[in-house]
């Protein structure tokens, strides 16, 4: 079996598209097509649907998919000890990450691994905490860096950092309050609210902790969901609405007078941030060590 012809059905099925797979190795799309074929052929089995542009793997391809991933990442991992042999560590990582962590701890934790590993180079790709589980469940990311536990018995999510959610209003809401005072619940309900999109770690904990106490989302008044943070604290800085976030995302906003940031009384949510990977897929070499590199350091920020 050739190693390039199974590199190239993986970076297919993980795109799910041949165009994407010849932009990745630096090859042309009818390459790609041959060393399926010619794989498909090997095998005696065929491995992807194709159904116009759009492209789904067989039950034979899922199941050499799963493989093929193993093989590949115990490949990567005879090449990795063989750098650290001749004193170089060097690859490329995709990380996949939700927002806080991606604004708040990659940046650092990147900038300290890069001294360590200069030759490593990555992609971050942004993604709510339920895409990122997603894609790694489908084999499209190796990890992932999430807001919450969905919980699934195929996934291993490793506890990085904590955090604290916050209510944050216009700067002129209630004059008497001071940031990281003290408001009632009942309040705030009277308020017009801008929630994170569904799929968000900050929404998820924010929603299961109304479902605790009965509070329907018709006893809200909603005026918008929205995938970005920056979006809403400039909303809630323009008067338009109160919202609830975590509060490593809002320490410059409250350095710059933008918004205020008050605690609900009866309200303490803490929320957790993990290092997510697939059980039953062994990470690349790379992926191991910078793993290990984000569980050792994750602290210290």
């Amino acid at each position: 079996m050739d190693f390039r012809q199974l590199e190239t059905f993986v970076n297919v099925a993980k795109l799910k598209s041949f165009s994407k797979a010849a932009e990745k190795l630096y090859i042309t799309q009818p390459t790609v097509t041959n060393h399926v074929q010619n794989l498909e052929k090997e095998l005696g089995t065929l491995l992807i649907n194709r159904m116009g542009k759009k492209i789904s793997l067989t039950k034979a391809g899922t199941l050499l998919y799963k493989h093929a991933l193993n093989i590949l990442n115990s490949f990567e991992m005879t090449k990795f000890e063989l750098d650290i042999f001749k004193g170089q560590i060097q690859g490329h990582l995709d990380i996949a990450s939700s927002s806080v962590p991606r604004k708040h701890l990659l940046p650092r934790i990147m900038s300290s691994f890069l001294k360590e590993y200069p030759d490593v180079t990555f992609t971050v790709l942004e993604h709510d905490s339920r895409q990122v589980i997603n894609s790694i469940l489908e084999g499209e990311y190796d990890f992932g860096i999430v807001g919450a536990n969905f919980g699934n018995n195929n996934l291993e999510y490793l506890k990085i950092m904590s955090d604290r959610l916050v209510l944050i209003t216009p700067k002129d809401f209630r004059d008497d309050l001071s940031n990281f005072d003290t408001i009632n619940m009942e309040e705030i309900l009277k308020c017009n609210f801008i929630l994170r999109e569904e799929g968000s770690g900050t929404r998820e904990a924010l929603q299961k902790w109304f479902n605790e106490r009965g509070i329907d989302n018709e006893d809200i008044k909603i005026i918008a969901y929205i995938e970005d943070s920056d979006c809403i604290k400039e909303l809630v800085t323009l008067g338009a609405g109160v919202s609830i976030v975590s509060e490593k995302v809002i320490s410059d906003d409250i350095k710059l007078n933008k918004v205020k940031a008050l605690y609900i009384n009866n309200f303490n949510i803490e929320r957790e941030f993990y290092f997510v990977f697939h059980k039953n897929r062994q990470l690349t070499p790379l992926g191991e060590t910078f793993k290990d590199y984000v569980l050792e350091n994750s602290k210290l920020y």
